[in-house]
């Protein structure tokens, strides 16, 4: 090849790799300028449901005190049978009864009791309930002091006392949906405000699922909480 040919095709070989460079920048350049003319929103959604929860734990201690273990462990017998029978007269079955061994204190072996105590034994046992049956459950707690005419010292705490929801799965279609129509909502109103039109959906981010107690009275009533994130595009 002449040294003429091989000049003129280097000569060719600048041009097109300038061309092509040019070419990419302006590509580029042009998908900047797209970048920068997108318009969009990001709008959120709520979906909240109030439901009544569907189990319930209900933990009730049963305390006594005598000064003779035998006498102590008659009333220990006779409280839980007592209680037994009250709780399946509210209408809880036998599986929904749980009884735990009863715990007993001697006051004169504590390190830091005395013989002066008016009672040296003391004995906490706990009864709890497990059950679907929040309405009874509730009715329950309404009435536990009622124990007492039986002389039988009986309490609940109600930090111990757990009411669940577990019918999240079958809510859930519904309030994302009704959550993603509140942001489609919001949306449209931005855009009528802002003088655009309400594009496609850019993306969206359901968000999590909540569960709390609608408020610290009726802790058996749940608040169910959902929120969306939407972007939408924009259009003139």
């Amino acid at each position: 090849m002449s040294e003429q040919r091989i000049g003129s095709s280097f000569v060719l070989g600048v041009f097109i790799a300038a061309g092509l460079i040019g070419l990419g920048y302006f590509v580029s350049d042009a998908v900047l300028k797209v970048k920068s003319m997108e318009r969009k929103v990001v709008v959120k959604g709520l979906a909240q449901r109030n439901v009544k929860a569907d189990i319930a734990i209900y933990p009730i201690q049963l305390r006594a005190a005598e000064n003779d273990l035998v006498l102590l462990n008659d009333k220990i017998k006779s409280d839980i049978s007592a209680v037994d029978t009250f709780l399946k007269e509210y209408g809880f079955e036998k599986s929904e009864i749980t009884i735990s061994a009863p715990q007993m204190t001697d006051k004169y072996a504590n390190d830091y009791g005395n013989s002066n105590v008016r009672f040296r034994y003391l004995s906490n046992t706990a009864i709890t309930l497990y059950t679907k049956k929040v309405d009874k459950v509730v009715q329950l707690s309404q009435d536990l002091f009622k124990l007492a005419e039986k002389g039988i010292l009986a309490t609940n705490d109600k930090y111990e006392t757990k009411y669940m929801f577990t019918g999240l799965n079958a809510l859930k279609p519904s309030m994302i949906e009704e959550a993603t129509k509140n942001a489609r909502a919001t949306a449209l109103k931005f855009a009528k405000d802002s003088d655009s039109k309400l594009g496609k959906i850019k993306n969206a981010n359901q968000g999590y699922f909540s569960i709390n107690n609608r408020d610290s009275g009726t802790p058996y009533i749940k608040a169910v909480r959902v929120v969306t994130n939407v972007t939408y595009y924009l259009d003139d």
